[in-house]
């Protein structure tokens, strides 16, 4: 009881002053980039989100809608935010560990870790979005956890482990599919008038033909129609629908993107303590970062994108052709040539109003996340306004500014008021079982800012 006490009794507010402007700023900005590669999953029924040959999109302004924002950004914006994290997670518990004793620090952040999992389930299956994030950075920070008092350069090295590993397991699945193809396609060509096949022979020939007739652009549609009925339903029947997609994205996905998120936070935590996500490294590294980063990304992610047009978006045409998968060092690439091109926008000064109109909304990154997955679920979903599936991909990004705007607005609206969003409120106050003073003319706060998602 004593040390909880002492723990709680020390642990004390982080004032404006501390905060580090840049990181919340870049939050905000990662924040409302996720939403341009999160709207086409909340508006479009599957597989038609990722196969352009499903309604003719191919050579359209949607086409090329598709094609700029995978070409360019795909994942990047969720990569800076994992690098957020992790550079929050040093933060977090390095002010935690200057206030309070023994493993209440530990307690406090496993706490805070457990309510953000919680969040997650939330998002998943109550505001009913698949693509949650939270989950998996709820459970993979815990990881992260143990390796905070690794250095710059070593974090930097468990981050190239962790996209080798990524690549590797990326590659594994792709040898498997083609190891598929290859025996089914082999058993195909056997004469059965002569032969019978073996039990495991009819299982392989099963596989790879369940796999060629689900690639077909007829299956597809298929597909397509079934989401677009399901998700133009009542709440019971998205539920129904979506639920699915969640239980996997939450508990395969976590497993499977373990080396990807990991990556991210760790080249997070190793910015953060050498100075490169606090805009303190010189102008000539964030130069080389956008320059190598983007140059190499863009042309990996060229190479990477152009076999889906060669054989017209069918998975096993694209499986037969396809030598390598490059997804991971593409995003990885792509993701610190971002981050370097923000970074160089940053040290100009030329952009501070930018920065300064994003440092709100990355305040209340936590809010405005979970605010995403509530007015797209509003907008789009059949218990809703229902117009999934009713605009054109070009015109889902009409949506997106108007929710920019809104965000961006209410943010600044809500801080000039209150000291946190009101979700972070919350997650505080559940971290430290303590009601947090809300109101910026209340008094001061007695337990440490989160500034891992929250800011």
């Amino acid at each position: 009881m004593d040390q909880h006490f002492t723990g709680i009794s020390g642990a004390a507010p982080v004032s404006q002053r501390e905060r580090i402007v840049i990181i919340d700023s870049l939050r905000g900005i990662a924040l409302l980039g996720i939403l341009l590669m999160n709207i086409p999953y909340f508006a479009l029924p599957m597989p038609g989100v990722d196969n352009l040959a499903v309604n003719n999109e191919i050579g359209t302004v949607n086409g090329k809608t598709w094609y700029g924002i995978n070409w360019f950004l795909e994942g990047s914006q969720r990569a800076i935010f994992s690098m957020l994290f992790g550079a929050g997670i040093i933060l977090f518990l390095t002010r935690l560990e200057k206030r309070v004793e023994g493993l209440m620090t530990a307690e406090y952040f496993i706490r805070r870790q457990l309510w953000l999992l919680i969040f997650g389930l939330v998002n998943a299956f109550v505001l009913l979005w698949p693509g949650d994030i939270l989950f998996e950075y709820a459970i993979i920070g815990i990881i992260a956890f143990a390796f905070r008092r690794l250095s710059a350069k070593h974090l930097l090295l468990a981050a190239f482990g962790c996209m080798v590993l990524m690549t590797a397991r990326e590659n594994l699945d792709l040898s498997r599919r083609k190891a598929m193809v290859a025996k089914g396609e082999a058993i195909a060509r056997l004469d059965t008038s002569a032969i019978k096949l073996t039990e495991v022979q009819r299982e392989e020939l099963g596989a790879m033909t369940a796999f060629k007739e689900r690639s077909t652009i007829e299956s597809q549609r298929k597909e397509n129609q079934k989401t677009l009925r399901a998700v133009s339903g009542s709440y019971g029947q998205v539920y129904t629908h979506l639920s699915d997609v969640s239980a996997f994205w939450e508990f395969h996905h976590t497993y499977y993107g373990l080396w990807d998120v990991l990556l991210f936070m760790f080249i997070g935590m190793a910015f953060f303590k050498n100075g490169v996500l606090t805009g303190d490294a010189p102008t000539k590294s964030y130069w080389m970062l956008f320059i190598v980063g983007m140059g190499a990304g863009l042309v990996i992610s060229y190479f990477r994108l152009a076999p889906l047009f060669k054989t017209n978006f069918n998975s096993f045409d694209y499986v037969r052709t396809i030598p390598f998968e490059y997804y991971e060092i593409s995003r990885t690439f792509r993701s610190l040539g971002i981050f370097g091109f923000i970074m160089l926008l940053y040290k100009s000064g030329f952009f501070n109003w930018l920065f300064k109109l994003m440092q709100p909304v990355g305040q209340m990154a936590f809010t405005n996340y979970l605010m995403q997955s509530l007015i797209c679920a509003c907008y789009f979903y059949g218990f809703g306004f229902g117009m999934f599936g009713k605009l054109q991909r070009f015109e889902i990004y009409y949506v997106v500014a108007a929710i920019w705007i809104v965000e961006i607005a209410w943010s600044h609206a809500w801080l000039r008021f209150f000291r946190f969003g009101p979700l972070e409120w919350l997650w505080r106050s559940l971290t430290y079982w303590k009601l947090q003073p809300m109101k910026k003319t209340s008094p001061a706060p007695t337990a440490i800012e989160d500034v891992a998602i929250a800011g």
